[in-house]
């Protein structure tokens, strides 16, 4: 049997994606997408169809299994006193290692630890990372492997408090077991924003790739310590205009920075589990992030 070919968003109108990205990030409710997409529904495409196809599919895009024999996995809580309480993340380390590794924290979308950011925790693994991914939902019973479900739990988190869970997780890492006293962080979406928020917080922070995340408050950026590398998607208003008056304040403060813009992608192109993934333009992002850690976190621990 043929396997139908992938769609891309070139199969989509560009005003579906929008109604889209208006969904996934609560502007809209799931109604007011049906009857958005309603009017590009054609044949026997419904929008119910059109929903369904631009929903996340994770086992499709998996590249790392959860029992690869070259890591060592696990989920692992530590305290957070000033958020709520007890948090939880996603350690994944190589499972041979010879000498202390540089240590990432990796943030999720708005919708708590799922598959894919499990997935990409042990890509970052697997390139020799010891690699975590706090799940914001754990005090509310974690990700609950739906969607939709899991978007609605996140709207209603104490965000003050989530955003200590993360500054917990970060104090964690500085002394976890294997590190070699360097930290980065990577997010997407949610997370580009918070791994914004972490660098203007932690003066330790030593580099911080936010993809498609908002801006930080300007008048906190002179805070930042760590080297930036901002992914951008080309076609995403929302994100976009939080950029120039970021990029203003991170040129006043003298911040060292990097902007990665590729053309035509839409927000959350780094995804492999939905047809806005571009791969080009992933894959170059990827290596941006890579080679950023590798030049700043490989250093010699701090004194």
């Amino acid at each position: 049997m043929t396997t139908p070919p992938r769609k891309t968003a070139d199969d989509f109108d560009p005003e579906v994606l929008r109604l889209f990205d208006k969904y996934v990030h609560g502007d809209i409710d799931r109604r007011g997408f049906m009857l958005g997409a309603a009017r590009f529904a054609v044949g026997a495409t419904t929008a119910a169809g059109l929903l369904a196809a631009l929903t996340p599919q994770f086992a499709m895009a998996q590249q790392v299994k959860p029992d690869d024999k070259r890591l060592k996995a696990e989920y692992l809580e530590f305290p957070s006193p000033d958020g709520y309480g007890t948090a939880r993340g996603y350690l994944v380390k190589p499972a041979k290692v010879r000498k202390p590794l540089p240590v990432v924290l990796v943030v999720h979308e708005n919708r708590g630890l799922n598959p894919h950011i499990e997935d990409i925790t042990r890509r970052l693994a697997l390139e020799n990372y010891i690699a975590f991914a706090p799940d914001a939902l754990f005090p509310l019973g974690g990700y609950p492997g739906d969607e939709d479900k899991a978007r609605a739990t996140f709207q209603t988190l104490d965000q003050m408090k989530t955003r200590q869970d993360f500054l917990a997780a970060a104090r964690m890492l500085r002394s976890i077991k294997g590190g070699n006293g360097r930290l980065g962080a990577v997010g997407f979406c949610y997370g580009g924003a918070m791994a914004n928020f972490l660098a203007t917080q932690l003066t330790d922070l030593d580099a911080a790739v936010p993809f498609y995340g908002g801006a930080p408050k300007t008048e906190d950026v002179p805070n930042i310590k760590a080297e930036l590398l901002i992914v951008l998607a080309s076609n995403d208003e929302r994100v976009n205009a939080t950029w120039p008056a970021y990029e203003a304040a991170l040129k006043q403060a003298g911040t060292r920075y990097a902007l990665y813009q590729p053309a035509n992608t839409q927000h959350g192109f780094n995804n492999d589990t939905t047809p806005r993934y571009d791969e080009a333009a992933a894959r170059e992002a990827w290596s941006r992030t890579l080679a950023l850690f590798e030049r700043t976190l490989r250093k010699p621990a701090k004194s």
